[in-house]
This record gives C-alpha cells, sequence and structure tokens, in this order.
C-alpha cells in the first residue's frame, strides 16, 4: 500500500473487496470521519481526495460521491474480508 495511493474518478461497485479498495481503506475512514464531522464535500474532495471542486465541480462531485458509498459499503459489509485478509500493509 503506497502511502498515497491514486484516486479513480470512479470507486469500485463490485461486492466483493477490491485490491483498489485495500488500497484506499485509510481513504474511505476519512470520507467517514468527515461525514461524522459533517464536512462540506467540497472540503473533504479537496483534502482527502486530493481535487479542486473549483476547476472541475462535476469530476470532484462525481468522484467524492463514488468514493463514500463506497466506504459506506466498506463499513457496512466489506470490512469483514478486510479484517479476514489482514489490514493492508505499507
Amino acid at each position: 500500500m503506497s502511502a498515497d495511493p491514486k484516486i479513480a474518478e470512479l470507486a469500485p461497485s463490485a461486492h466483493e473487496l477490491t485490491s483498489y479498495d485495500k488500497e484506499h481503506a485509510i481513504t474511505y475512514m476519512r470520507l467517514l470521519d468527515a461525514a461524522a464531522d459533517r464536512a462540506d464535500w467540497r472540503e473533504v474532495a479537496r483534502v482527502v481526495l486530493g481535487l479542486d471542486p473549483t476547476l472541475e465541480p462535476d469530476r470532484a462531485r462525481r468522484t467524492f460521491e463514488s468514493h463514500m458509498a463506497r466506504a459506506k459499503w466498506l463499513a457496512r459489509h466489506g470490512y469483514r474480508d478486510l479484517l479476514r485478509g489482514g489490514w493492508p500493509k505499507e
């Protein structure tokens, strides 16, 4: 797992944990933390996903929503596979 894995425009939508999910587990947690803090999506896109919602509002929103949905899926379902397989190593 790299320190700053590249963010895809769309997160996976598979019903099983993917290698992308494992690489981005920390990103997903940061997204869930931001949601719990009721952070503005634009700030989260900028800080967590490295996107500029002012320059690319549609792309930033699409990427944010895709990754937030995946983070919520991971929190509800995918975490079991993540724990079973062991936390990704750096």
